[in-house]
């Protein structure tokens, strides 16, 4: 979440926060180094960028009540704006061209541990 779009302190940007932690530590703990957290620019935003080997990974974290409502948040409008936001991320980092891109999720549900959802979507321009 971008501390522009939303006040910092609350509740919600909390939870978030403590959501995209554990979603680090979940990357970690499956071999990914973690490149980058809340990268924001005007296209959009990018919970976390991932690196295992040649494969950059760039992760949307959700919290909800259960997993698949968590799943259901991230709306195709919302997955342009991270594809755009990744478009942006990359023109910013050459050290990273050419590596193999993937878009996935971590979803959170009450009182569950998250839930990694490899290849959630395909953009377009992959």
């Amino acid at each position: 979440m971008s501390t522009t779009r939303r006040a910092r302190g609350g509740r919600a940007w909390h939870a978030g926060v403590r959501a995209e932690a554990l979603a680090a530590v979940l990357l970690t703990g499956k071999g990914f180094r973690i490149v980058e957290r809340r990268f924001a620019c005007p296209a959009g935003e990018i919970d976390i960028v991932a690196r295992r080997g040649r494969l950059l990974v760039f992760v949307e974290v959700k919290a909800r009540r259960d997993a698949a409502t968590a799943a259901e948040a991230i709306t195709p409008r919302q997955r342009r704006r991270i594809e755009r936001a990744a478009e942006a991320f990359l023109q910013g980092r050459p050290d990273l061209a050419g590596m193999d891109l993937r878009f996935d999720a971590v979803v959170f549900g009450r009182g569950l541990w998250p839930r990694h959802i490899t290849d959630a979507w395909r953009p377009d321009f992959h």
